[in-house]
């Protein structure tokens, strides 16, 4: 099953749904997805876009722990991540967090291409589930892009991607 990397356009409403829990039980609860992401942030340290994160490795591993919290919270595991949102609502947080960062189509792509590709070593987890866990991925990354090809910045407003369950 092919997972597509869907384009991005300024200003566009963006839908989405959350992870359905499906995903985080396929994948082993928090230890799979630690494992997942993980395996996603050791790919980004050495991808085109390992200058947004952390060069010294101890601080590296900080945004790899906190960015596990997330992504264990958001596909229906534990409210580990509650701290670090401070009572927002996580995509909304997410979304915000990214705003400090200039993030153009092309950085959305490998972070999409490196995330795809840790899915793909992802064994024994049903195609379809990974599907719906991509799905988010691909859709809700569009709302952490700010910086266009034609030089204009524009921040999503999470008024425009309603989690539609």
């Amino acid at each position: 099953m092919a997972l597509e990397i869907s384009p991005v356009e300024k200003g566009e409403t963006v839908r989405f749904k959350n992870p359905s829990k499906r995903f985080y039980d396929a994948i082993g609860g928090e230890e799979g997805m630690r494992k997942l992401m993980y395996n996603f942030y050791d790919k980004i340290y050495e991808s085109d876009i390992a200058h947004f994160f952390p060069q010294d490795e101890e601080e590296f591993e900080k945004v790899k722990v906190k960015n596990s919290k997330f992504f264990i919270q958001i596909c229906g595991g534990p409210k580990v991540y509650e701290d670090e949102a401070k009572g927002m609502d996580l995509n909304e947080y997410m979304i915000r967090l990214h705003d400090e960062f200039s993030i153009n189509e092309k950085a959305r792509v490998e972070w999409l291409g490196t995330m795809r590709d840790a899915l793909d070593e992802v064994e024994g987890v049903d195609e379809a589930i990974k599907k719906e866990f991509w799905d988010y991925l691909d859709q809700f990354s569009k709302l952490t892009v700010n910086t266009f090809s034609d030089g204009s910045t524009y921040y999503a407003s999470y008024t425009q991607a309603k989690n539609e369950e």
